[in-house]
């Protein structure tokens, strides 16, 4: 069992309904700053950094994407917060399912943004560990700037410069820790088939990371699916009024 995490969180926004808004790799909770101000009126929020990542403090033991669960189960638990409905991008999506999974009596309802149920292909894990190499080899912030502009559908797209400053803020043992978490992680398809619980599944129609086609990996009735035209993997910077129309909605309707 690695080390737990003590996350840095906002918790603000009123309301009888709580959404928790996880951020994907390299990111922080400034990444959901656009949905938070459109919701927090009738909601409340919180909003986590992942370990190493934002301002939470990193770890240098390994850790797995269960270890990164159990850190939003103490946040939790710290808050006295019974029942959230889980927002997770990317990375963090892969954490809400290992949530789903591990504490389903703690969700309302859960989503996939910009996220997959499916595991590391071959290739996928090669790409993980090339990733670590850039790292160890030239620093965070060179990685930052390889990986950024590839999010966004459109390269001159205003908010790639912000987007790395959040990511240049990202520890090394939290980047290189999070890479072998993603790459070690299980097919979680049987959590999306399975749940009773009301489920969003949110793909970027020009999403290059992660396509539609592995965002909707599982049908059911109790599955909606939302594609977010023009947008590519950073649906909460690139289009957020309609991402947060969309998570209004999935919530006010469950």
């Amino acid at each position: 069992m690695a080390e737990s995490s003590k996350l840095s969180y906002i918790d603000t926004g009123k309301g009888t309904k709580t959404l928790l808004f996880i951020h994907g790799f390299c990111g922080s909770r400034e990444y959901w700053n656009d949905i938070v101000s459109k919701l927090k009126d009738d909601f409340r929020i919180v909003a986590v950094d992942l370990r190493g990542h934002g301002e939470s403090e990193p770890i240098a033991a390994s850790f797995s994407i269960d270890d990164m669960a159990n850190d939003i189960a103490l946040v939790l638990e710290n808050l006295e917060i019974d029942q959230v409905y889980m927002f997770g991008h990317s990375l963090g999506g892969y954490i809400t399912l290992a949530f789903a999974e591990r504490f389903p009596g703690k969700l309302s309802g859960f989503s996939l943004v910009h996220s997959t149920a499916l595991p590391d292909d071959a290739a996928g894990k090669e790409g993980r560990l090339k990733s670590i190499e850039t790292i160890e080899a030239k620093g965070v912030p060179a990685f930052i700037d390889g990986l950024v502009p590839k999010l966004f559908a459109h390269s001159e797209d205003p908010r790639i410069e912000q987007t790395k400053e959040i990511g240049y803020k990202t520890s090394e043992s939290g980047a290189i820790g999070s890479l072998h978490a993603m790459r070690n992680r299980v097919d979680r398809n049987h959590v999306l088939k399975e749940t009773k619980l009301p489920v969003l599944l949110v793909a970027g129609e020009q999403d290059k990371v992660i396509t539609p086609e592995k965002t909707f990996s599982v049908k059911g009735s109790h599955i909606q699916e939302m594609t977010l035209e023009g947008s590519g993997h950073m649906g909460m910077l690139e289009t957020p009024r309609r991402l947060a129309e969309e998570i209004r909605r999935f919530v006010e309707s469950n």
